[in-house]
């Protein structure tokens, strides 16, 4: 209910006479004064309700030898306006919200005039709304029976979404956007659905590795886009450190969009996203939130046994299992992430059958379209490296280089970058570049930020002392 005219005076009427601030004394006769316009500017009538104030009517031919005495102004209700003589005030009525004025202690007697005309008014406005009501219903029964249905004006197929709503986004986006059906080659033929996107015209559709690892050995793959159209496909390459993967459509369809890639590295907490994918199964799904956080260190597995490690995008936008490979879109559409995990309540990062918490994680486009591009045009990912072993477990103080490798190698790779930069088993890395870590999950998220050949300046401590070095990333070819 609108609350706008309260505590508001109700407008004067602008058909009634303005009455003078101060009436005539009764006891001396006053000249005939000149009548006033009847529909006095409303403007004058006064900001503040005061006490009404009756005004003496105008003189009347007395008998001869008659004392005068002052006399009343007859009801508003009954005096005509523009009448020959004083005209008489308009009644007075409260602004909504405001206490009732007291009586005049002066006045002879009760005067109810301007209550009754203000209810008489009310009551006629009231009656004229329902006589007008009653006549449209009388006029439509006349008619016969007929929809009361109350029409737009426009229909909705011919209604335009303004360019940068999320529908417009939307509807722009779904086309390039596949639900990818993925079955491994075995007899149980087990396998999931996820997301990928449009990459390029020639049919790359870009996606997580954990969405077709199932059939990247033998399995098979589909991509059917938002109009049904469904294409067979193969895998192009794959990196299961970045859990980023590239298909291929076999008989690709000429016209293919590929959707905009955006800037990972402008992104700031706040802004607004929007994740399509296929949750459940459920094609063509839209939700939307916003950037909750950037450089989240997040290492998810895909129930193989591998991990992958993301400096990700955070979003609140819903995001569950099958949304997996799909793109998150900033406010203008294009890319600038794949969403690629969810935290759920059970703990962990990972594409359990968990539901939307609020807690989605992206891979920045900007890695992402790096390693697409490597996977497309060599088949195999590289990764950047320090050529030092550190410990995945401890959280909290940084990543520790441990004291022996995997399989009894040395932890620090001889003539490698660590090595090089006068890193030792023992020291515990606390930033890389300018972001802090701290755990072995977090420096390797932010290492793979990188390229190799990169130089970055590394903090760490050594025997309770603090220290900085340079290291300029190495390189490895492949997930084995």
């Amino acid at each position: 209910m609108s609350t706008e005219n309260e505590g508001t005076e109700v407008p004067a009427d602008p058909t009634a006479p303005s009455a003078p601030a101060t009436p005539p004394v009764p006891a001396t006769p006053p000249a005939a004064p000149a009548p006033q316009q009847a529909g006095a500017p409303a403007s004058e009538a006064p900001t503040q309700i005061q006490p009404p104030v009756q005004p003496p009517a105008p003189p009347a031919q007395a008998p001869a030898g008659a004392t005068q005495a002052p006399t009343y102004a007859p009801e508003p209700a009954t005096v005509a306006a523009g009448g020959g003589g004083w005209p008489p005030a308009p009644p007075v009525v409260p602004s909504w919200g405001e206490p009732v004025p007291p009586a005049d202690p002066a006045a002879p007697r009760k005067r109810t005039g301007g209550l009754v005309a203000a209810v008489l008014v009310a009551a006629l406005v009231a009656g004229g709304i329902g006589g007008g009501i009653g006549y449209w219903a009388a006029q439509r029964e006349d008619r016969g029976p007929e929809s009361t249905t109350v029409s737009s004006g426009e229909a909705p197929a011919s209604f335009k979404r303004e360019p940068g709503t999320v529908a417009a986004v939307a509807a722009k986006a779904l086309p390039s956007v596949v639900t990818i059906q993925a079955k491994s080659g075995g007899t149980q033929g087990e396998g999931g659905t996820g997301t990928g996107f449009v990459y390029d015209q020639e049919g790359h559709i870009v996606t997580n590795n954990h969405v077709v690892a199932s059939a990247a050995e033998g399995g098979t793959l589909s991509a059917t886009f938002s109009d049904g159209r469904t294409y067979d496909a193969e895998v192009v390459g794959r990196a299961e450190g970045y859990d980023v993967a590239v298909i291929k459509l076999k008989e690709a369809p000429k016209g293919l969009k590929p959707l905009p890639l955006g800037d990972s590295d402008k992104v700031a907490v706040g802004d607004s996203t929007i994740a399509i994918g296929a949750p459940f199964g459920l094609s063509n799904t839209v939700t939307t939130g916003i950037i909750s956080a950037k450089n989240r260190p997040v290492a998810s597995g895909d129930g193989g046994g591998s991990n992958s490690y993301m400096s990700a995008l955070q979003t609140d936008a819903s995001i569950n299992p099958g949304n997996s490979g799909g793109p998150l879109l900033d406010a203008a559409g294009a890319v600038i992430g794949i969403n690629s995990a969810i935290q759920s309540t059970g703990g962990g990062y990972g594409q359990s059958q968990a539901g939307s918490i609020g807690l989605g994680f992206a891979i920045p486009v900007n890695q992402a379209k790096a390693v697409a591009e490597q996977l497309i045009k060599t088949g195999k990912p590289v990764y950047p490296v320090i050529g030092a072993t550190v410990n995945m477990n401890d959280k909290g103080e940084g990543a520790r280089i441990a004291d022996q490798g995997a399989g009894g190698t040395e932890a620090v790779t001889p003539s490698g970058p660590a090595a090089k930069a006068g890193l030792k088993p023992g020291d515990v890395i606390t930033a890389f570049g300018d972001h802090p870590i701290d755990s072995g999950p977090s420096l390797i998220s932010e290492i793979w930020t990188h390229k190799p050949g990169d130089s970055v300046k590394i903090t760490y401590e050594r025997g309770g002392k603090t220290a900085q070095t340079t290291v300029v990333l190495g390189e490895r070819t492949g997930d084995s």
